[in-house]
């Protein structure tokens, strides 16, 4: 996985990859930027042209530095877990420290 051999150490998915849907068409998730060298990520991961359309091709879902923003105020870590009217939920982390291929 790109991001993890760039540095990264923590991706938090969301989406319908997360909930009860039973056949879930994509994901959403963010990852923490500290200790990732940019030079060593794949440039999918930086490229949100076209509604992130590569991204989705290559991944089959989107991905967002966890710091970027999501909305006017709300960094996507913050935004994912949230509701669209407002309450607190959950998300799963993914320690890529520990994940072996």
């Amino acid at each position: 996985m790109s991001l993890k051999s760039a540095g990264c150490k923590t991706v938090y998915v969301d989406g319908s990859f997360v909930t009860e849907k039973q056949h879930p068409k994509d994901f959403d998730a963010c990852w923490e930027e500290a200790g990732v060298d940019p030079t060593r990520l794949d440039p999918v991961l930086l490229d949100f042209d076209n509604s992130r359309a590569r991204q989705k091709a290559t991944f089959y879902g989107e991905l967002f530095p966890a710091s970027f923003l999501a909305d006017i105020k709300s960094p996507f870590l913050e935004f994912f877990q949230t509701t669209f009217d407002g309450h607190a939920k959950g998300i799963v982390r993914l320690d890529l420290t520990r994940w072996q291929p």
